[in-house]
């Protein structure tokens, strides 16, 4: 049956090089900043705060278990990146070695993990956007502001800010790979100089008697709270979604990739260590913005003004590159006949699939304009961990399928390596609430539906068959 039949390796790299398809334009550094791009935002600016209500001090440590489950992870992305450079990222892999049916499910899986992470980071963009404009006595009709019943006791319908960046942002990405890359790089240098702004001046305004007790909550609060602070460092997999636009995917992939997750470990250590040094922990209650806060009660007002432009400029350059990651998941799965045709066109003049660019931008626009945040974050940290699970099980079973296969990259270590990989990801997995399996369930469920009702007809490799 088609469902558990594979795609051909070479027959996918040898498609992804036909003339008329997407442009290869992309380097090493491109690449870095790309995975930059897509880390450092929310992440950093927002969930330091919730995290250390969680950890206290040992915040620290929740980083890097987490940055441990994304770097197992992120070996095994880096050999299927270099060895497929083909569009889909997980999802391409998947069908090269596990099947069909759960090639689909990733990428369903997938397109909940980039869209709404989008979505998510957007509302935080308009949050943080107001608050700058009301620093300078400026401010948007309440009823556009938030999402229906987000802010209790106000009349709120529409988040107008959230539905604005992402069109815009959707028309930057339908212009070309190569002018949004640009513009990411910019924004990239431009945050990332602020969070060094903040390590500067914030260092000197840590005081050690905040870090005690360093672990108020034990071991369970330092794993739950690398259950949350996960979606930090959700990004730099969406690197893979830029294969095809790679000059020199064999080595520029493995680069960005582990180069980005290197970058934005240590910024994210460093930074919870001197918020919690200069703020006792339970400060950032009921605070969205934690790194200013900690510039404020350290009496740098004038830099906490920069913090909040760095996390407008943060979360634009994250929702860029999140959906860019999601038109390149549906562009491979509409080339494979799993999703309308239509959907991997490739404009004539730009080089991109702009029909796919365009439903993207609209759809999960209108899903930040009105949803609400702590809905839209549920099922992102879930959706994400199944994923790096499946695609570190691929890597073991690609190399006992074709030992043969010429690999750039080798990820070190297999099977162990892997198994860790999936070790910690189902362990953060534990974690997270029954409310969001039971979420995740139905979403699985909803795509099972439309595999064998559409995408199972439909597909290439069946008709093949």
């Amino acid at each position: 049956m088609s469902i558990f039949r594979t795609k051909n390796l070479d027959d996918m790299v040898a498609a992804s090089r036909k003339p008329g398809g997407l442009k290869k334009v992309l380097g090493p550094f491109d690449l870095v900043l790309m995975g930059i791009g897509a880390i450092v935002g929310t992440g950093i600016f927002v969930l330091t705060g919730t995290g250390a209500l969680t950890a206290g001090p040992a915040l620290t440590l929740s980083f890097v278990i987490a940055a441990l489950a994304c770097g197992f992870a992120a070996l095994c992305y880096a050999e299927f990146a270099s060895t497929v450079p083909v569009a889909g990222s997980i999802y391409t892999y998947s069908y090269a070695t596990l099947g069909e049916l759960v090639a689909w499910m990733i990428g369903w899986d997938l397109m909940l993990e980039y869209g709404l992470a989008a979505s998510a980071v957007a509302v935080g963009w308009s949050g943080y956007l107001q608050s700058l404009l009301a620093s300078y006595g400026f401010g948007l009709p309440t009823a556009l502001t938030a999402a229906p019943g987000a802010v209790p006791g106000a009349a709120t319908y529409f988040n107008l800010p959230a539905f604005v960046i992402m069109i815009v942002l959707a028309g930057m990405l339908s212009l070309g790979i190569r002018e949004s890359a640009r513009m990411n790089n910019i924004m990239v240098a431009i945050k990332i100089g602020v969070v060094l702004l903040f390590i500067a001046v914030g260092v000197g305004h840590v005081k050690p008697v905040n870090w005690q007790p360093f672990m108020p909550f034990g071991h369970t609060g330092v794993l739950s709270a690398a259950a949350l602070v996960f979606f930090a460092f959700i990004g730099f997999d969406a690197v893979t979604s830029a294969a095809e636009e790679v000059k020199r995917p064999e080595r520029d992939l493995p680069i960005g990739i582990i180069g980005s997750l290197a970058v934005c470990t240590i910024l994210y250590v460093v930074v919870s260590a001197i918020m919690t040094g200069i703020v006792p922990f339970m400060e950032f209650k009921g605070v969205d913005h934690p790194v200013s806060l900690a510039l404020k009660y350290a009496g740098e007002n004038w830099v906490a003004r920069f913090v909040d432009l760095g996390a407008i400029l943060g979360m634009t350059t994250v929702i860029l590159v999140m959906s860019y990651g999601q038109t390149r998941i549906i562009f491979a799965m509409s080339r494979d006949g799993l999703l309308p045709k239509r959907l991997s066109s490739i404009h004539p003049k730009h080089g991109t699939p702009w029909l796919a660019t365009w439903i993207v931008g609209i759809v999960f626009g209108l899903l930040a304009a009105l949803v609400p945040l702590n809905v839209l974050a549920e099922l992102i940290n879930i959706g994400t961990l199944a994923a790096f699970s499946l695609v570190s099980v691929a890597v073991i079973i690609l190399r006992k399928q074709r030992p043969d296969l010429h690999r750039a990259f080798r990820c070190p270590g297999v099977p162990v390596i892997p198994m860790l990989a999936v070790a910690f990801c189902v362990t953060l997995m534990a974690y997270l609430s029954w409310h969001t399996w039971l979420a995740f369930g139905i979403w699985l469920v909803i795509g099972l539906a439309i595999y064998f009702g559409y995408s199972r007809h439909h597909s290439v490799l069946g008709k093949q068959q």
